[in-house]
């Protein structure tokens, strides 16, 4: 047995323990009003202006799947964290550490990968740096990104959900699970891995053209870690309201619901690295659903369920088989690695 008093893998899940840790050690000893906001994206002033500032770190195994990198996640990563914040994401650092004896071609790839990826998004890789560890010290390679955009005065409360409210409507932007399905493909060399790829790709295009058709949109939240439940959990929770969703509505495709049957996987848990969790006033949602469709990372998304005022905290689901479940935040790790 673990001892309790140690790290464990569940603690990176973006579940339960992963609050848990964050709440007893990070927030407890380096607690202030921004950090204590926990949003994905702190929201600072500086000198009359709003920024958005994020990091994360990625490390994925493995380093290569379909439809992506390690070097590709930091970027998208790093950069979705702050378009769903509202911010126009402008520059990132990156920070390597990488195993001695790792393959240079393999490295020139990835960074490769990532100067496409900035490319694409709009953004600059403006600083780094880079520290090597004997062999056996890391696993291949692990990177920090670090990501800066400016945030428009009206956005600066989409992090917070400050104004969501009873019949607002929740949107998911496509078809769930497919990046912690890929990332299971080619860690296990299963059969079907050139069925399915990751969805990892970079929003900050699509947020942008869903926040100039409404100016009614309350909350948005990439879902990464603990896919898209923890982050309805999340809010649930925040702010003490009850969340309705559909099964049949949220989008999903064959290959990931028959794999997560056969592994005994929930997809509503199952990371994404292109998706985001959308919530709008009642009377926006098609148009912005609409915007989405036309979109090519949009194409597949859904309104999945809404706020209400029953069953304060809760969220709950109801099954193709006409029940109702309650939907909680992942407790343990059904997947380690993801990102």
């Amino acid at each position: 047995m673990i001892s309790e008093d140690k790290i464990l893998l569940s603690h990176g899940s973006g579940g339960k323990l992963s609050h848990e840790l964050i709440s007893n050690i990070f927030v407890k000893y380096f607690s202030n009003e921004t950090l204590e906001a926990q949003t994905d994206s702190a929201v600072l002033s500086l000198s009359g202006h709003q920024i958005s500032f994020t990091t994360d770190s990625y490390v994925v195994d493995p380093i290569f799947f379909q439809g992506g990198n390690i070097g590709k996640l930091a970027v998208c990563g790093t950069v979705n964290d702050l378009a769903v914040s509202g911010a126009k994401p402008l520059y990132l650092s990156c920070g390597f550490i990488i195993e001695e004896g790792f393959e240079l071609a393999h490295l020139e790839t990835i960074v490769k990968t990532m100067a496409e990826e900035a490319k694409k998004a709009g953004v600059k890789i403006v600083t780094g740096d880079t520290k090597i560890v004997n062999k056996g010290k890391c696993d291949k390679v692990f990177i920090n990104t670090a990501g800066i955009g400016v945030l428009e005065p009206e956005r600066k409360n989409i992090s917070f959900g400050t104004h969501i409210g009873p019949g607002d409507k929740i949107i998911v932007s496509g078809s769930i699970g497919d990046h912690g399905i890929a990332i299971l493909a080619a860690r296990e060399s299963l059969s079907f891995q050139a069925d399915i790829q990751s969805d990892c790709a970079p929003l900050n295009y699509l947020i942008e053209t869903c926040l100039k058709v409404s100016p009614n949109i309350k909350f948005m939240r990439d879902a990464t870690r603990g896919g898209i439940a923890t982050v309805l959990c999340e809010l649930a929770e925040n702010k003490n309201l009850g969340i309705n969703i559909n099964e049949t509505e949220i989008p999903l495709k064959n290959i990931v619901k028959g794999t997560c049957e056969v592994f005994g996987f929930d997809p509503l848990y199952l990371a994404n690295e292109g998706k985001f969790i959308l919530v709008a006033a009642k009377d926006d949602a098609d148009n912005i659903l609409n915007t989405m469709k036309r979109h090519p990372l949009g194409q597949e998304a859904r309104i999945i369920g809404e706020v209400v005022e029953d069953h304060p905290t809760k969220v709950l689901m109801q099954t193709e088989v006409g029940g109702r479940r309650i939907v909680d935040m992942l407790a343990g790790e059904m997947l380690p690695r993801i990102c």
